[in-house]
């Protein structure tokens, strides 16, 4: 009794556009697919590779497995290891003579007048709000001096009132008072 034969991996078939050229590979996997293409990029989750189920391809694929097989694109040529034509270009279309056009009289200077209006406006608004800025500015300088001069007036006051308490204690005291 022999010894049981390695199984042959079982093949699918494989097909993706590369450059000006579709390609076929017989491979057991996805992975193996992309690996005979020499591409890293996953071309079936990008929806540019899928299985083919063109017998004529499916059929010289499976004549060379692991083996990237081309035509180019847009021929209904054989699969090879060569591709053996050039892909074919669409027809050009054709050109329609161009319709005269007619010309249209130039448009009449943009009128300006009320852009300038509301510019000036605004630099006038600008300005008097300026104005406003600096004599507020005064007042609150004003004020503060105002400010500083009543609390230098309040300290003084102060120390003269404590001052003459005290002594009226030290009197109220001398005479003869408690508390």
């Amino acid at each position: 009794m022999g010894s049981p034969k390695p199984r042959a991996p079982r093949l699918k078939v494989f097909q993706t556009q590369l450059g000006f050229f579709d390609s076929v590979v017989a491979a057991p996997s996805q992975a193996a697919a992309l690996r005979a293409w020499g591409t890293h990029q996953d071309l079936f989750a990008a929806g540019d590779a899928k299985i083919t189920t063109d017998k004529a391809a499916v059929a010289a694929a499976l004549e060379h497995p692991e083996t990237p097989l081309q035509r180019a694109v847009g021929t209904h040529d054989a699969f090879g290891l060569q591709p053996s034509g050039l892909p074919k270009t669409p027809p050009a279309p054709k050109r329609r003579p161009k319709k005269a056009v007619k010309s249209q009289p130039p448009k009449p200077a943009a009128d300006r007048s009320k852009l300038d209006a509301a510019e000036a406006a605004l630099r006038r608004l600008d300005q008097r709000r300026k104005r406003e800025e600096e004599q507020l500015v005064r007042e609150q300088s004003e004020l503060d001096a105002r400010r500083s001069a009543a609390h230098d007036n309040y300290v003084e006051a102060h120390r003269t009132a404590v001052a003459a308490q005290a002594s009226a204690r030290a009197a109220y005291r001398a005479a003869g008072g408690t508390a």
